[in-house]
């Protein structure tokens, strides 16, 4: 399974997610999110919950990283928070399972989690938000880590752009990671590269129309 990260290595990541209510929330749009991000060059994506996931693979061979997103009243952990939603990730064809690993409370210890996945024949992606979550992870057994998280736990930099000097501690580190969270730009994928990035994962900037909008009405609204 060593041969994904090869795969994926110095490569983009689409992130093909629908918020509830968005007029794209279906696994048939979802898939062909997918198959346009991979027509433009993505050379993987990273999909959200069971039926999109089976719905991108079954349309595609590029390399899946699957999650769930589980509100849950006993955690703000919500990005894959259980073992047994993270096994049926990789059973319906996820690669790779990513997690929240943040240092936050939760209902089942990242390396549970971290050994369902690779029960399951899949790897580990986990998605930290500090340098000392990177480190814990890896010393669960992780396989990859990515700073999706940063930014968005209470004890992490509270940035509006990406996390810059986290990609640049993880480097210095010596720790392979993923760079994902607020690249908004290709430029901001080239910089992800330049910091040492094993890869890069965007979403938002390439497949959320209803965010993108935001962004160019915030900007002709606030220049009158």
């Amino acid at each position: 399974m060593s041969s994904v990260l090869e795969r994926l290595r110095g490569g983009l990541v689409v992130s093909c997610q629908a918020n509830p209510g968005s007029p794209l929330r279906d696994p048939h749009i979802i898939s062909r999110l997918a198959l346009a991000a991979q027509q433009g060059g993505a050379a993987g994506l990273r999909i959200q919950g069971f039926a999109d996931v089976q719905a991108v693979r079954s349309v595609t061979d590029l390399p899946i990283i699957g999650l769930t997103k589980t509100d849950r009243d006993d955690t703000p952990v919500y990005i894959t928070p259980t073992a047994a939603e993270a096994a049926q990730l990789a059973e319906l064809g996820s690669e790779i399972v990513a997690f929240d690993a943040t240092l936050q409370p939760r209902p089942e210890s990242v390396q549970a989690i971290v050994q369902a996945i690779h029960a399951a024949g899949a790897l580990a992606m986990a998605d930290i938000s500090t340098l000392d979550e990177a480190r814990a992870a890896y010393d669960a057994g992780a396989d990859i880590v990515g700073t999706t998280l940063a930014g968005y736990t209470p004890h992490s930099r509270a940035l509006s752009t990406a996390d810059w000097p986290l990609m640049d501690e993880l480097r210095e580190a010596g720790l392979p990671f993923i760079a994902e969270g607020r690249l908004n730009s290709p430029q901001d994928a080239a910089e992800a590269v330049r910091r040492g990035a094993h890869s890069v994962v965007v979403g938002s900037a390439i497949t959320r129309p209803d965010v993108i909008t935001t962004w160019f009405a915030g900007a002709v609204r606030d220049a009158h």
